[in-house]
């Protein structure tokens, strides 16, 4: 069933299918994983392959990744990065997250599926962006926190010229808002956000696109404690 629900949609958004079989292993993975961790609340095999693996394709749909260096921040379970990588090996590949098994149980895909170009970092963002400013022509991030609390966590990974593509919800209007004065600060602007929806279902998505323009200050990101208690 997961393949062909994969199949369907992968063909929906015109990327090539060759990655079916790594995103089922990857999938059977993250199933067996589970029952020790809590990675995913999304169990059922359709659910996984809709909300996680082809929710994470649509950004090769909206944004060109081909031979770029990119970071995933706050990945979690692997989303959207791992999937990207399996469908566009081109991508050289950052996984970044502040718990050390999640990171652990990456490796350990990584080393099942024999792919190349991924480093999957336990890091804090903010310690991350120390030694890798402006370093990746893209950030991505499909983490739960708040707009501007992102932008301050990514921008500064990113190259000038780069951009930071943010998997948000349609409901993001007032965050949008409020992120305009962080992302201004940061050295970013904020483009026209994309709607889709996620192939196969009738669930509305949105991509927040913020280029940047100039180089961060130095000062930025702060420590989280200070982004957290006084978002830009």
């Amino acid at each position: 069933m997961m393949e062909a629900i994969l199949r369907e949609g992968l063909s929906a958004l015109s990327l090539p299918t060759e990655g079916i079989p790594a995103l089922t292993r990857y999938a059977g993975l993250l199933a067996e994983k589970n029952q020790v961790m809590n990675l995913t609340a999304i169990t059922d095999p359709a659910g996984v392959a809709r909300l996680h693996f082809l929710d994470s394709a649509a950004l090769l749909a909206l944004a060109d990744l081909r031979g770029k260096r990119v970071v995933d921040v706050g990945t979690g379970a692997g989303f959207p990065g791992l999937p990207l990588k399996i469908l566009e090996p081109s991508i050289r590949l950052t996984l970044l997250d502040a718990q050390r098994k999640r990171v652990d149980f990456l490796r350990e895909v990584c080393e099942e599926l024999g792919l190349e170009d991924v480093e999957c970092v336990h890091s804090r963002a903010e310690d991350f962006a120390g030694s890798h400013r402006e370093g990746f022509d893209l950030a991505v991030s499909r983490a739960v926190a708040a707009l501007p609390v992102l932008a301050e966590l990514s921008l500064p990974l990113v190259k000038a010229g780069g951009k930071f593509l943010a998997m948000k919800s349609v409901d993001s209007n007032e965050e949008l808002s409020a992120a305009g004065r962080a992302v201004n600060l940061l050295g970013g602007r904020l483009e026209k956000p994309i709607d889709y929806v996620i192939s196969g279902t009738d669930i509305p998505r949105r991509l927040v696109i913020i280029t940047k323009i100039t180089e961060t200050q130095k000062k930025y990101p702060r420590t989280f404690a200070k982004i957290k208690k006084n978002p830009l």
